[in-house]
């Protein structure tokens, strides 16, 4: 997307409640859904903000998203205050009132934030067993800082982590078969099936009462914490994806990704498999922080969710491949079946470890 030129991104800013005049607004970061800028002020005791063109295609209830985000956010600036935490600002997220009151302005065609920029912080991209454990701490305590919000948050993306919602999709694709691309993957459409009741258990205990659904990040990655200068977590930050959800989510997705020795769409499938170090980091600091919260259903259903997200994702990269590549974009015609191939490689990798998961969490 082009960038906006500065003279009209700082019209969105001078919108917003700020302090301080604005010296200078620039691209921040390398976010893939909404743009980001950095907005610097010229007086010295003025504090630096974030700018965010929310990206409303994906996120289509703007009301609600912020609605999501103000509530939590406010909860856990009530919880580090009862815990005389200090620096809360640079703990929590802190969003800045515009002009209509609220914490966004539409511009009669995109929707925009502003937020303080937190100062001194930094995030990481690297994935070792070390991060890995303070992620977990950090989206454990998430969970259990907001397991009793009185709000009712909703659903940012509907049906986002639905394993029987993805399932359908792709069963529909299968039977329209856009691309007459069925036929050559057979293979994968039946192990596929083959898991399918056993993939969509959380749904199951959810309608029989036995599973909660929490207010979970949905979006849990090494870069979507803060660490101050002494290398400590500060806070959680990318807050778009929070919404109830199962706890499932937030330890899947997690190491869906963290824990791949390879890459997601890797054609080479020796290189892929599933790291125990980082689960065993990851779960030691998760449960390490959530454990007081969560009940044995959730905790013994921790493998569960291990397998559930490579499994999902081979679903819904297989979908978009039989449906003609419409949904997620590809660099070459098999990319999306390279990545189906690739994710259901972890996912075996993810079941031979399941035995060794569960004797880790029994501990």
């Amino acid at each position: 997307m082009q960038l906006s030129p500065m003279n009209n991104l700082s019209n969105v800013v001078e919108r917003f409640h700020i302090q301080g005049t604005v010296a200078d607004i620039l691209p921040l970061g390398s976010g893939l859904i909404n743009d980001t800028y950095q907005v610097t002020t010229r007086e010295s005791e003025a504090p630096e903000y974030v700018l965010q063109r929310i990206n409303h295609a994906i996120f289509q209830d703007v009301e609600m998203l912020q609605a999501n985000i103000e509530a939590v956010t406010r909860h856990i600036r009530r919880k580090l205050a009862e815990q005389g935490a200090d620096d809360i600002d640079r703990r929590v997220l802190t969003f800045i009132d515009a002009d209509n009151g609220k914490t966004y302005w539409f511009d009669g065609t995109n929707y925009w934030r502003v937020m303080l920029f937190i100062p001194r912080a930094k995030t990481y991209e690297t994935v070792n067993p070390e991060y890995s454990y303070d992620a977990g701490v950090a989206f454990g305590n998430f969970q259990r800082m907001l397991a009793d919000i009185p709000d009712k948050l909703g659903e940012t993306i509907p049906n986002f982590h639905n394993m029987e919602f993805r399932l359908q999709q792709l069963r529909e694709a299968v039977a329209a078969d856009a691309a007459g691309r069925v036929g050559s993957v057979q293979y994968y459409l039946d192990e596929l099936e083959r898991r399918a009741d056993a993939m969509c258990r959380a749904e199951r205990l959810y309608r029989e009462g036995k599973l909660p659904k929490r207010i979970c990040h949905c979006d849990t990655k090494v870069n979507n914490m803060m660490f101050d200068e002494n290398g400590q977590v500060l806070c959680v930050i990318d807050l778009d994806t929070v919404m109830p959800n199962f706890i499932f989510s937030d330890f899947g997705d997690f190491l869906r990704t963290a824990a791949n020795t390879g890459a997601e769409d890797d054609q080479d499938l020796d290189h892929v498999s599933f790291n125990m170090d980082i689960f065993r980091a990851f779960t030691q600091g998760y449960l390490e922080a959530a454990r007081s919260f969560l009940l044995p259903v959730e905790i013994e259903g921790l493998p569960y969710a291990a397998a559930l997200f490579p499994y999902m994702q081979c679903v819904r990269f297989l979908a978009d491949y039989i449906n003609g590549d419409t949904y997620y974009k590809i660099q070459y015609p098999e990319h999306n079946l390279v990545r189906t191939r690739a994710q259901f490689k972890l996912l075996h990798s993810v079941e031979a470890h399941t035995a060794e998961m569960r004797a880790f969490i029994a501990g």
